[in-house]
């Protein structure tokens, strides 16, 4: 089979990297590689930047209906294609088709969102804040803006960065995960189909170098992140020491909270699906569900182990598969030494993913944990894959400081029919995204997706109106005008003053 080669997108035309790393693209279900890239080195990335702060002038001054107008066509044009791009995701990522159709539908949910570009830029004004005084506010473009996105969402996390940063008028640099380009790559090409001029958005695929240049350029003014914990802490505090605005979205342990009232199979349900969809590759994903006292323990373990056993796991062109592979060997090793963590560690293995390891591809099957305590590594770490903890703790009080005294706050969910509970749940726990009978309570566009703690750096979270006050720069006008001097037409002397 041949492998395709992929190009860099910059200043609208492809470009071959300079870095002499090739970076190997792998289709996880089969194991092989499917494509190739060459890196981008600083040189191209900076080549990208400079291209980008040319176009900002312009673009700049686009009025804001227009640039709307080039997001309603992106829409047009990603509703076309979805299909292509969901393929493309599937492929170098490996997760099922139907869930890279939803990943896109959610990444174009912004793109909406960014429709309406000229209603979130309306600025305030205060009449007479003094005696012929008034005052009012801009939220301006700051510039070169970037950001720098993961592997589990190839066109989703993209899609929360550069549609509000390019609609508010800033020019763009993605640098995309060498691990799956292809879906990242194909929406430039359609953002350039929809309309937008040339250089307003350059995409790089590439490794530490070309991130390294992004944080150290002193043309970008703003840095986006989504990954792992500590690279965000490292792109945060690089970036802040360069004197860039910058958001970094990281690592989580989602906790889940079962109450005694909870429904058991709704619960259950819901604990399949968000701790196994994606094969646990998500920042939002479930991975340790508290059980409050152990009756609900056992009955939720009842329930939970023949639906793990039947997950009909295999490759996203079948359309009965529920859960693909990882996204490389290296992961799945990475998961199987957590799993054998957990044993050594004292918890109770009630089923035993690792025999989907000896298939072909980057497989492994779902595995739970009961027993969990909370100095076990499998509890302490985010694993990224498909493993599920169980603790079990006797009061609802103790299940709430379980999850508050975690080191991560990204996620949490509870599951109860009790209002009083649940209101108590989302005012004191201290987690930036809540859900009440909802595993996975991830944002819709129109509000802003962020955690606390080791979560999020930065303090801001993104798309929503958090994006666009990111992406913009506040600017304020006090205002007057000399008064006494509107006459309007005369057509005599003064009296007094004739001559």
């Amino acid at each position: 089979m041949s492998i395709n080669h992929l190009k860099h997108i910059i200043n609208g035309e492809k470009v071959s990297g300079t870095s002499g790393r090739i970076f190997d693209i792998y289709n996880p279900a089969s194991g092989k590689i499917i494509r190739q890239i060459e890196g981008a080195s600083s040189k191209d990335v900076q080549k990208a930047i400079e291209i980008s702060n040319a176009a900002f002038k312009e673009w700049s001054k686009v009025p804001p209906s227009k640039r709307a107008q080039i997001m309603f066509k992106y829409r047009e044009l990603i509703i076309k294609h979805t299909d292509e791009l969901a393929e493309l995701i599937s492929q170098e990522h490996g997760k099922t088709f139907s869930d890279a159709k939803g990943e896109v539908g959610r990444g174009m949910e912004v793109v909406e969102y960014c429709t309406a570009i000229n209603n979130h830029l309306k600025s305030d004004f205060s009449a007479d804040v003094s005696n012929g005084i008034d005052s009012h506010n801009l939220r301006q473009p700051m510039g070169v803006c970037a950001g720098i996105v993961p592997f589990n969402f190839p066109a989703m996390v993209p899609m929360w960065m550069y549609p509000v940063a390019i609609a508010c008028g800033n020019t763009f640099v993605l640098k995309l995960s060498e691990k799956v380009p292809s879906c990242g790559l194909r929406l430039t090409e359609l953002m350039h189909e929809a309309g937008l001029p040339n250089g307003v958005l350059n995409t790089v695929v590439g490794d530490k170098e070309a991130v390294d240049e992004i944080l150290h350029n002193s043309l970008v003014r703003a840095v986006s992140f989504v990954g792992s914990t500590n690279v965000g802490e490292y792109i945060y505090h690089e970036g802040s020491n360069n004197n860039k605005r910058v958001q970094a979205l990281c690592g989580a342990k989602n906790h889940m909270i079962v109450m005694p009232d909870a429904d058991l199979e709704q619960s259950s349900d819901a604990i399949i699906g968000a701790a196994f969809g994606s094969a646990g590759e998500r920042c939002m994903a479930i991975s340790v569900v508290v059980a409050v006292g152990d009756e609900t323990a056992d009955r939720l373990i009842e329930s939970l182990i023949p639906k793990i056993n039947s997950l009909k796991i295999g490759s996203y062109n079948d359309p009965e598969v529920e859960m693909g592979p990882v996204i490389s060997k290296a992961s799945q090793e990475k998961i199987v030494s957590y799993i054998e963590s957990g044993i050594k560690q004292g918890a109770d293995l009630k089923v035993d993913g690792r025999s989907e390891t000896e298939k072909e591809g980057f497989f492994i099957g779902g595995c739970l944990f009961d027993n969990v305590t909370s100095d076990m590594s499998i509890y302490t770490d985010e694993i990224f894959g498909p493993v599920l903890s169980v603790v079990r703790v006797s009061t609802y009080d103790e299940a709430l400081k379980l999850v508050n005294d975690h080191e991560y706050g990204n996620g949490t969910a509870i599951f109860t029919r009790d209002g009083d509970t649940a209101r108590h749940f989302t005012s004191n726990v201290q987690v930036g995204m809540v859900g009440v009978n909802i595993p996975i309570p991830v944002p819709v566009a129109m509000h802003s997706f962020g955690g606390w703690k080791r979560s999020l750096f930065g303090g801001s979270s993104i798309h929503g109106m958090e994006g666009i006050r990111f992406y913009t720069q506040l600017k304020t006008i006090t205002s007057r005008w000399p008064s006494g001097i509107r006459k309007g037409a005369q057509f005599h002397f003064e009296s007094g003053k004739d001559v």
